[in-house]
């Protein structure tokens, strides 16, 4: 079997070159798992907003991975940021193969991937490129988020 952190580290690499990876995007990489996030995410200790995949001994268990967008705790105003953005893409999200949404929880979209290394690295490269789809309408909810904070001082 192929070495999960090889392929992780093969994948960093590749979003690094991608022409949409421009500086404000970050990556945490931490051998078979990845956090994926702009600078102002609120994702400084990957709490808040990002987009996530892992291969751990469980998922190799199981032959299967998931690929996730969360907003945990360290997102202001979890819970309004999630409807907030919801109400942007829930529809085009639901229309993605394999995406469920949820609205309860940190995880607000995920798909279960199959674990294929001949196909891993390249899998993983074209969920991250249609999650980082979610940008503008992820920054507009953050934006909305601070802009009724504002409101309230």
């Amino acid at each position: 079997m192929k070495d999960p952190k090889k392929s992780f580290k093969n994948i960093e690499r590749a979003i690094r070159q991608f022409s949409w990876f421009t500086e404000g995007w970050d990556i945490y990489n931490r051998g078979a798992y990845i956090q994926l996030y702009k600078e102002n995410w609120y994702n400084q200790n990957q709490g808040g907003v990002h987009f996530e995949t892992y291969l751990e001994a469980p998922q190799i268990k199981k032959k299967e991975f998931p690929i996730a967008m969360h907003a945990e705790e360290d997102c202001p105003q979890q819970e309004k940021f999630i409807q907030e953005f919801l109400a942007l893409e829930k529809d085009q999200i639901s229309n993605w193969k394999g995406y469920s949404v949820n609205s309860e929880g940190y995880t607000i979209c995920s798909r279960t991937l199959p674990m294929n290394f001949k196909s891993l690295e390249q899998r993983v490269l074209e969920e991250f490129n249609r999650l980082r789809l979610l940008e503008d309408s992820i920054e507009k909810a953050l934006l909305s988020i601070k802009g009724q904070n504002n409101e309230i001082a």
